[in-house]
């Protein structure tokens, strides 16, 4: 109950919680003096909503990796954070969406995703490729290099 409120909280301010385990990024545009390490730029955003999805994902300008993730499944503890090491690698050239199905029911009917994880990678508003379950990181790197074109 206590966590929730807190979750209330943050997003009435505006800021996106870290999932457990990850890293605290540096935003873009902000010096990374402020923070005592090298500049990271944020490179994973969770979807808010269907408008943030059309936004942020179907109208974004970069190639986008879109999660499909629920917090019950243990397949997506495993996936998530290796996506997110892996896109952060790519320095800016693909930006990383994450989607609770359990959240965003809507988005997951319309991109057919019938089990989870499922990653979508997604260009000029377009899938252009999908795959369901674990992935180690040689495969999500040459699945990124895929999307990316390099």
């Amino acid at each position: 109950m206590a966590q929730r409120l807190a979750l209330r909280r943050l997003l009435a301010l505006g800021r996106r919680p870290l999932p457990l385990g990850s890293r605290q990024l540096v935003p873009q545009g902000l010096s990374s003096r402020a923070f005592g390490g090298s500049a990271i730029r944020c490179s994973a955003f969770n979807v808010q909503d269907g408008g943030d999805f059309q936004e942020r994902v179907v109208n974004s300008p970069k190639p986008v990796v879109v999660d499909f993730h629920a917090q019950w499944c243990g397949p997506c503890k495993i996936l998530g954070p290796r996506l997110e090491k892996m896109v952060a690698k790519q320095e800016g050239k693909v930006v990383m969406a994450k989607v609770d199905i359990d959240d965003h029911t809507d988005l997951a009917i319309e991109y057919e995703v019938s089990a989870v994880p499922t990653v979508l990678a997604m260009k000029n508003g377009d899938v252009v490729d999908k795959f369901v379950g674990i992935k180690d990181e040689d495969q999500l790197e040459a699945f990124l290099k895929k999307l990316i074109g390099a």
